[in-house]
């Protein structure tokens, strides 16, 4: 044991004293010599070609502008066609410069290096974007809600922002932006930027985002979107046959906003929507500042997975307002705002909800510390030069952060802790920050201020240690004990299935109840359960990414048909990964999720679709 807290201590120290965290290894951009302030779009949107293709203005800030001789400026892409690149200076005229792209590498595309004759202030890029594009999907009207007309949306984060923008894209750099966008009449244009809801769809629209933000919070969407009001600054686009069911699941957006601003101070960003995208999206939501992407699959018309809304609107204060400079620090973005979305939970619908909520992410670390090697177990990541930032997408970040905000907060009280994570917001708005910078405003604004409640061995465990420390104390929920009981009555048989009292169990029970069942339950149990509870062809995500997984494992064929709809049907990749591993098990199940994958892949984002052959790949060999 002192051995592990020696090295603990000694990686803690290692990391609190990096000059380099905020060094992103993911991005070939150098913004110690030269950063993009701010960006003009001009782009037509080609369904037919399935390519976006115009013009990017970059205006440039220099760190040393007065500088004299030739200067490069070094830009991520991947799979664009770059046409021209022109400069400009300070008297307006612009002129054609020298341009090359790098060898493409797999994961980070190609570096493309402009050569400028002197420090200038602009630069426009004159490219086009590849079908395959990494960051976008284009539909066909069958793969809509509508039917009618075809839908394009992007997914910037982490590093595909690169594949429909030649820009500087990393985390760590901030810029304005202004698009102006073509497509074909009555086809709505949307972007993360002023959306105007009484826009007509006339097929050219204009945006401004005049908050800076980082590369991965662009967005663009278009499609035969409608929009509904929640309040004066929050509403719902989505396709016509989604959006009154969306704006009714989705009602209590405006409460959540008010309740975020009582503890962590004014929304800046003006307004707040929601665009419930088809369920080919690859994650749950995506935090686009004004205008957040989301699922579909957590319409459940209950109200039980609205804590995704409360995820993806925490992030306008941890992430999209105060953002971690590289990927390694994923942690500052999600981790915060998986605490953040856990107030507002407790704030608008309750504690015992909020609870319940805590012990089930809770739970799904766990199961996923497990299957992680202890190098991708801290929070402060190493820098991992060859890796793609898209695979620290674990509950690490997540559920592991928002944890030791929560021990954080149950050391110092809340008395302490909110004015605290306040402040941190208010002081870093707008600005890219590592760990580091967290360390040091922790010990300046809440160690120092009440000396004696923590050791640095302790936040050391936390930030830099394996799995979970001794100080984690878990989440307890009075509901989801209940459960455990009638689950376990269940398994021993002392109460028939009928006898169960579910009636009022929310997405949460269900899902509880399903993760504590043996592994090795038999196919027949299962059998009782779906006559009484119809889990086979459930519209909930959430139960189906959980009740499939081991109907695969039991053997509970009666289930394959409707298993093989759910993964054609969505393309969220969490819902979805955890039945293609648990096929991939066996010989007939690899069979069955290939020959599935093959119906399906159309319809997946790059994303989704990549993950998956991935899973398959590593079975096959």
């Amino acid at each position: 044991m002192r051995l592990l807290l020696a090295f603990v201590l000694a990686l803690f120290a290692a990391v609190a004293q990096s000059a380099d965290r905020a060094h992103d290894e993911h991005s070939a951009a150098e913004p110690a010599t030269v950063r993009i302030s701010a960006m003009a779009l001009d782009l037509r949107v080609d369904f037919a070609a399935r390519t976006l293709a115009g013009d990017v203005v970059h205006t440039l800030a220099w760190a040393d502008p007065s500088a004299a001789g030739p200067a490069e400026l070094v830009l991520d892409t991947r799979d664009l066609a770059i046409e021209r690149v022109q400069a400009r200076k300070g008297d307006g005229r612009w002129q054609r410069v020298e341009f090359s792209l790098a060898e493409r590498d797999a994961i980070f595309g190609s570096t493309l290096n402009i050569a400028l004759p002197s420090r200038m202030d602009a630069v426009r890029i004159r490219y086009r974007t590849s079908p395959e594009a990494s960051g976008l999907q284009w539909m066909t009207p069958a793969m809509t809600a509508g039917g009618k007309q075809p839908l394009l949306f992007s997914q910037s984060q982490a590093i595909h922002a690169r594949s429909w923008v030649p820009l500087q894209d990393t985390p760590g750099v901030r810029f304005t932006y202004t698009a102006r966008i073509r497509t074909a009449p009555g086809l709505m244009a949307l972007m993360s930027a002023d959306n105007d809801p009484a826009a007509r769809a006339d097929g050219d629209y204009r945006f401004t985002m005049a908050q800076p933000i980082p590369s991965y919070l662009l967005a663009i969407a278009v499609g035969d979107f409608r929009f509904k009001a929640i309040s004066e600054r929050a509403g719902v686009w989505a396709e016509a046959p989604v959006l009154d069911r969306a704006a009714a699941e989705f009602s209590d957006t405006e409460k959540m906003i008010a309740a975020t601003e009582t503890l962590y101070g004014p929304y800046r960003w003006e307004r707040y929507d929601l665009l419930i995208l088809p369920a080919s999206f690859p994650f749950g939501g995506m935090e686009n500042p004004r205008l957040s992407f989301i699922t579909p699959t957590v319409i459940t018309g209950d109200k039980s997975l609205v804590s995704l809304i409360a995820h993806e609107l925490a992030h306008s204060w941890s992430g999209n307002l105060v953002t971690n400079a590289s990927w390694k620090d994923m942690w500052l973005n999600e981790g915060f705002t998986s605490y953040v979305e856990n107030r507002i939970v407790e704030a608008v619908y309750g504690r015992e909800q909020a609870d319940m909520e805590d012990v089930v992410s809770q739970s799904g670390l766990r199961a996923e510390l497990a299957s992680l090697p202890p190098a991708q177990q801290v929070l402060a990541l190493p820098p991992s030069p060859g890796r793609d930032p898209d695979e620290a997408l674990t509950d690490v970040a997540y559920i592991k952060g928002q944890w030791f905000l929560a021990f954080l907060e149950g050391r110092f009280g809340r008395e302490a802790f909110d004015p605290f994570l306040r402040k941190w917001f208010d002081e870093h708005a707008f600005k890219s920050v590592t760990t580091d910078d967290f360390l040091a405003f922790l010990r300046r604004e809440l160690i120092a201020k009440n000396p004696g409640k923590l050791t640095e061995a302790e936040l050391a465990a936390w930030i830099a240690g394996p799995g979970l420390p001794e100080t984690a104390v878990a989440a307890t929920s009075p509901r989801l004990a209940a459960v455990d009981v009638a689950r376990e009555d269940w398994l021993k048989r002392r109460v028939a299935v009928a006898e169960l009292d579910t009636s009022k169990w929310i997405t949460q029970e269900w899902v509880h109840f399903l993760e504590g069942l043996p592994e090795d339950i038999a196919a027949e149990r299962l059998l009782e359960l779906d006559g009484a509870f119809r889990f086979t062809g459930t519209t909930n995500g959430e139960i189906a990414q959980r009740w499939y997984p081991i109907t695969v494992r039991a053997g509970y064929f009666e289930a394959r048909p409707a298993l093989a709809q759910f993964l054609r049907k969505v393309g969220r990749r969490k819902l979805i990964l955890p039945s293609y591993v648990a096929l991939a098990e066996t010989p007939d199940g690899l069979a069955f999720a290939t020959q599935v994958l093959q119906q399906a892949s159309a319809g997946y984002h790059p994303i989704t679709r990549g993950a998956v052959q991935a899973v398959l790949d590593a079975a096959a060999k």
